[in-house]
């Protein structure tokens, strides 16, 4: 249906162009036809009255015709003399004008019915002579009537043409289209990695098939992006999984109960991961909101033995839980690597709000402080996932992480303000 109704608005417009112009063209040359008809019929006019003026002279103080033998010119032309018709015969229908024109004793034309009439006086010594003539405009009035008649049937067939021409030509150009779009959407589905490759677009299916590129581009990532999510989640929930298990086998190996305080610790776990993975998936959907920075930090801290120092009454343009999820991983793994302290600091610049977590363990290596948010990449005894996840989760609301080897443990988190989103 939008295909075809596309397809349809497009032969609209073409008929629609096309009757325009061909109205435009035809009342264009139907009015310089009319103006050519009209000025070769006053030219025939004075021409018929130059040719009586010729034979018209004086002789004995008379006014008088020399004949020419033209008697073509008798019938449509007639000669008054001081006010007196000297030749010619006036049809009876016309006679009033004919009068009237040549009692004026000036150049003028009219038009009575079919005829043109036109009076030219004449100059002789002594006497009021003006020579009448009359040019049938029927033949003229014909061939204006057959002209505007071809114009308006050729108009036609041009506005059909159009039609017709307009709908092969977008048919075929959506066809192309639909063959791209469903090649896309096929490679997009079993062959990612395939694409167009048309180059540098020199016309609209060029910039098509770079669009296309560029689309499979983003399908080929976005479904890297989902393994890479599915092998962290995998990660994540194994290791509280492992640990637990390992519990209860050693209890049953041992016979005795399984200690809580270890169980409770490893569920806590994985509810983090759980929450975590679930915060970043909530909030690709839902988006960015605003929060307190320092309220969000001490959920963040949750009760555990922490230092803050961030400036109150400073917003930023994320969601409390976002600012949970991305803060406590890394506070987690800021206890598992600290010697005695963990703290976290803040300052505002330019760009955002930056977070330092830092604690006083042995830090990041500077060969791999680039690789520490890659899944399966540690500096301690940790799985090294829950720093990827934090990567990602922050990726998605627009939150710069990075780690930076100074020595000590330290990762820098910069949040927007909802000043420098607006």
């Amino acid at each position: 249906m939008g295909v075809t109704g596309f397809r349809g608005r497009v032969v609209a417009l073409a008929v629609l162009i096309a009757t325009a112009v061909a109205a435009v063209l035809v009342v264009v040359s139907h009015v310089l036809l009319s103006r050519v008809t009209d000025a070769d019929a006053n030219a025939l006019a004075h021409t018929r009255a130059e040719a009586v003026a010729g034979n018209v002279t004086v002789r004995r103080g008379h006014v008088v015709l020399i004949e020419s033998g033209n008697e073509a010119l008798d019938t449509v032309s007639w000669v008054y003399a001081d006010g007196h018709l000297i030749d010619g015969i006036v049809p009876g229908s016309v006679l009033d004008r004919v009068e009237a024109l040549a009692d004026s004793g000036q150049s003028r034309t009219t038009t009575v019915g079919r005829y043109l009439l036109y009076a030219q006086p004449i100059r002789l010594e002594g006497h009021r002579v003006t020579a009448v003539v009359r040019v049938d405009l029927t033949p003229y009035e014909t061939s204006e009537q057959r002209s505007l008649a071809m114009s308006l049937i050729l108009g036609g067939i041009t506005i059909l043409l159009a039609g017709i021409v307009g709908y092969v030509v977008v048919g075929r150009a959506l066809r192309v289209v639909h063959e791209m779009a469903a090649l896309a959407d096929d490679w997009g589905d079993h062959e990612p990695g395939r694409r167009f490759n048309l180059g540098v677009p020199r016309d609209e299916f060029g910039e098509l098939g770079r669009t296309l590129d560029r689309l499979l581009d983003r399908v080929d990532n976005a479904l890297a992006d989902e393994r890479r999510l599915t092998d962290e989640i995998a990660h994540e929930l194994r290791t509280p999984l492992t640990a637990l298990r390992g519990e209860a086998q050693l209890a049953q190996l041992s016979g005795h109960h399984v200690a809580p305080e270890s169980v409770l610790t490893e569920v806590d776990r994985l509810n983090t991961a759980i929450t975590t993975i679930l915060s970043a998936a909530r909030t690709r959907i839902d988006g960015g909101d605003r929060c307190d920075l320092r309220a969000a930090a001490r959920q963040a801290i949750a009760g555990r033995s922490i230092e803050l120092a961030i400036p109150t009454n400073v917003d930023v343009a994320v969601a409390t839980e976002l600012v949970v999820a991305v803060l406590s991983p890394l506070l987690e793994n800021g206890l598992r690597h600290a010697s005695s302290r963990v703290w976290i600091t803040g300052r505002i610049q330019p760009q955002g709000v930056v977070i330092d977590v830092l604690d006083d363990g042995p830090g990041f290596d500077p060969a791999e402080v680039d690789r520490v948010f890659e899944a399966g990449v540690t500096s301690g005894n940790g799985n090294g996932l829950g720093l990827a996840v934090v990567r990602r989760l922050a990726a998605s609301a627009g939150v710069a992480v990075r780690a930076i080897a100074d020595g000590h443990g330290r990762v820098e988190v910069t949040f927007p303000t909802p000043e420098a989103i607006a």
